[in-house]
């Protein structure tokens, strides 16, 4: 293989002919694994869950894996029209690549901890209301925080932030069954993960999945 067809074939991280040898060989095996559990979703809703097991080891996530039906066509479109993408915490931020829009998380920022100390809510709560402040439109990602997630909820619900879909796959025993479960009876397009199962690599998985979508 040549630089050039690495260049144009690269997927899951990839970048080098052994890496593609070896990613391409674990793709194979995670096709394998799942390929009952997958075949009744679309390519595209394939290719997501495949990356999330991917980045997991995990087939069992092919079984908790859940997306509305509007949730790819809705995310990919806020993608092409480089919509920002919200992170409840730095690290998701960070495993974000090659994305052209923005992606912002506001864990951090000076107005999240006022806001958390002053009406005594977390500072992942806190950060919703910040970016909503900003003027977020676009895609949520929460992948550690119940009460992000629960607070995305709340302020769609009083039409005070602009959401194109979520990718609520919140991780713990304390509310992230329950906050994926409020999630999943809204209007909202959403990817989540049900019961406590969750966290970073899931929610980076299923954003890059959708980045390289769009670039295939």
């Amino acid at each position: 293989m040549n630089k050039k067809d690495l260049k144009t074939t690269r997927f899951m991280g990839a970048s080098t002919k052994q890496g593609y040898e070896i990613a391409e060989k674990s793709r194979e095996i995670v096709r394998s694994l799942i390929a009952d559990k997958t075949k009744d979703l679309s390519n595209e809703e394939r290719l997501i869950v495949e990356r999330i097991v991917h980045s997991t080891a995990d087939p069992g996530y092919a079984d908790i894996t859940k997306m509305s039906k509007d949730f790819v066509k809705v995310s990919m479109n806020s993608i092409k029209n480089k919509k920002d993408v919200l992170t409840d915490i730095n690290m998701v931020k960070t495993g974000i690549n090659k994305y052209h829009g923005e992606v912002n998380c506001y864990i951090k920022d000076e107005r999240t901890v006022t806001l958390a100390k002053k009406y005594n809510i977390t500072r992942a709560a806190a950060a919703i209301r910040v970016a909503a402040e900003n003027d977020f439109n676009g895609i949520a990602v929460v992948g550690n925080a119940p009460t992000a997630l629960l607070e995305i909820l709340n302020l769609f619900n009083k039409g005070q932030i602009n959401i194109s879909s979520v990718i609520g796959v919140p991780v713990g025993f304390v509310g992230a069954s329950e906050s994926k479960k409020a999630l999943e009876k809204t209007e909202i397009p959403y990817l989540l993960t049900e019961g406590p199962k969750g966290g970073t690599p899931i929610a980076v998985a299923a954003v890059n999945s959708l980045i390289n979508l769009k670039k295939e």
